[in-house]
């Protein structure tokens, strides 16, 4: 595995809340990767894309709203994250609102940009006429850091000029060097300790934690380099149960973690271990099955148990009983809280990445298969007998193989079941779905 550095320069966007800091992302990025709604602070953590523009890539960095409301419990956290992600920026995009104008919030924010020392534009948003235009930028330029430029993200006004201006104060290297990472989307209920197990790998506050059961909404991307090899660590927000959805924010969070999952090698459900495996958690896991992912089980909060073996033992029993639906699911034990764990926890991530990957030639699953046959005749369906005529390895990621027979309809569930097992002992593929496609072919087709 090649684990090379991430050499994209960073694009920050920051400002209060409710600015239209992710309407601009959006634009930029092209799809609404980032939460959009009128509900000010839907965005909480740093969301992160790789753009180009004229040429030029570069990545785009959306931010929470900066405010130091002593009500809202994410405020100090949020703002920890604003100066973090402005630390490493080639160019920060202050937006500010040209249609409500400043607030106390925009000129303390000013401060902070000011003290960041990067290169900085100034973005009067939501400037859809010229008696915004004129107005915002009358009224930005008093905060002193320099000619502000109005854009109207929502109508695409002005963003190619502001994306000009943006690629003129990039530094001259911005080549992104490619690198085989490992995509492990962490999933999980709410408040299970996702987003503190990606902290803990990479050994940095990148995601915001709290003890408040919601708090990651977006699907928040690090990259990071381990012993263990190159990751991407994609955190998600939590899954309630379908009954306890809301509208607005919270559906949009269950659809960027169900993307997340989409681009993802292999999916980490975080369960509870005080708790146990919970229906909620069979739910999610099937998410990953649906996508045909690699499925790794991480029992967190180990350091709360009070007998580790019995409680071990007592999980791994409960698992068995409870997730008979992916037994080629890897299980491991972790603490978030103190790391324990988590590099066994990425070494598995790489031993279902690479299973994956592998291919069994043509004849090594012929003669896995019709050795399974022999042993285990196929039911009758109907008064009749399924045959098998011949059968490939289609592809990888998910490893697929097409099946060939007489009929499909005459393939029972049960049998398919046992196919895939065979197939499964015949090369390790541990810690990945597989793909069985059955197809109708003539035996005089096969033969030719």
């Amino acid at each position: 595995m090649t684990a090379v550095t991430d050499v994209l320069s960073r694009v920050v966007i920051v400002g209060r809340p409710n600015v239209g800091k992710s309407s601009l992302f959006n634009r930029v990025y092209g799809e609404r990767r980032a939460i959009v709604e009128d509900e000010p602070g839907t965005t909480r953590d740093r969301v992160e894309a790789d753009v180009e523009w004229q040429d030029v890539r570069f990545r785009l960095i959306d931010t929470g709203g900066y405010e130091t409301d002593a009500e809202n419990v994410y405020a100090p956290l949020i703002v920890e994250q604003i100066k973090t992600a402005m630390a490493g920026a080639a160019v920060v995009l202050f937006c500010v609102d040209a249609r409500d104008g400043l607030t106390a919030s925009d000129y303390d924010m000013a401060e902070v940009v000011r003290r960041a020392n990067r290169p900085t534009l100034v973005v009067a948003t939501k400037a859809d006429n010229e008696r915004r235009e004129l107005t915002g930028i009358a009224e930005a330029s008093s905060l002193g850091l320099g000619e502000p430029m109005p854009v109207s993200a929502m109508h695409d006004i002005n963003v190619g000029l502001l994306l000009d201006e943006v690629i003129k104060l990039l530094p001259a290297d911005t080549t992104l060097v490619e690198s085989d990472r490992v995509r492990v989307a962490i999933i999980g209920r709410p408040n299970v300790g996702k987003s503190m197990l990606v902290n803990s790998i990479l050994g940095q506050q990148r995601v915001i934690v709290s003890d408040v059961a919601g708090t990651t909404r977006d699907a928040i991307d690090s990259e990071v380099d381990t012993p263990e090899g190159s990751f991407l660590l994609i955190d998600t927000a939590g899954i309630r149960r379908p009954g306890k959805l809301g509208k607005g924010v919270e559906l949009h969070s269950v659809m960027r973690t169900t993307t997340a999952v989409e681009r993802c090698d292999v999916a980490v459900l975080v369960v509870d271990g005080t708790d146990g495996v919970t229906s909620q958690d069979m739910h999610i896991a099937g998410i990953a099955m649906e996508h045909l992912r690699g499925l790794i089980i991480a029992v967190n909060k180990t350091d709360l148990w009070e007998d580790p073996e019995e409680r071990r033992s007592w999980a791994e029993s409960q698992m068995r009983g409870r997730v008979t639906f992916a037994p080629w699911a890897m299980v491991t034990f972790i603490s978030a809280l103190t790391g324990q764990g988590t590099r066994d926890l990425l070494k598995l991530a790489l031993v279902a990445r690479d299973a994956r990957r592998r291919r069994l030639t043509t004849a090594e699953l012929n003669s896995a298969l019709n050795k399974a046959i022999r042993d285990h005749v196929p039911p009758l369906v109907q008064n009749k007998r399924f045959k098998l005529l011949y059968a490939t390895q289609a592809g990888i990621d998910p490893p697929t193989f097409i099946l060939f027979v007489n009929d499909p309809k005459l393939v029972h569930f049960s049998y398919r079941r046992y196919l895939e097992r065979s197939i499964r002992e015949a090369a390790d593929f541990d810690g990945t779905a597989i793909k069985l496609v059955f197809r109708a072919r003539s035996a005089d087709d096969a033969r030719s």
